[in-house]
């Protein structure tokens, strides 16, 4: 298994765990098969991430990337001034946050 971001999954995939949304209501119980219209919907209702079933065990692509936490953390801080009056608790603000970080981040180790 592995929790993976929402832009990574992709069609076929198979779930894990349950998906529910903020207020704990299901939206896709665990062994469904990811299709398009899922990913929609997860992104309707400001689902971020998922877990998923893998072959291995282990997640593949950039959501299991480790980086390296000196240049995440100095990523963080050059951020946070700019996100000083977001709510990042609110899904759409914290994953705004997440995918800057993630850019600024991969952009940094080149």
């Amino acid at each position: 298994m592995a929790i993976l971001s929402i832009d990574t999954i992709s069609e076929g995939m198979v779930l894990m765990s349950d998906v529910r949304d903020r207020s704990g209501r299901l939206l896709l119980e665990c062994g469904t098969e990811i299709n398009a219209k899922h990913l929609r919907m997860f992104r309707t209702w400001g689902i971020t991430e998922a877990d998923i079933v893998t072959v291995d065990g282990h997640a593949d692509g950039p959501a299991s990337a480790a980086a390296d936490p000196e240049l995440l953390r100095d990523a963080e801080n050059a951020l946070r001034p700019l996100f000083c009056n977001a709510n990042l608790s609110y899904p759409a603000m914290g994953e705004l946050f997440r995918l800057c970080l993630l850019r600024k981040v991969r952009n940094e180790s080149r």
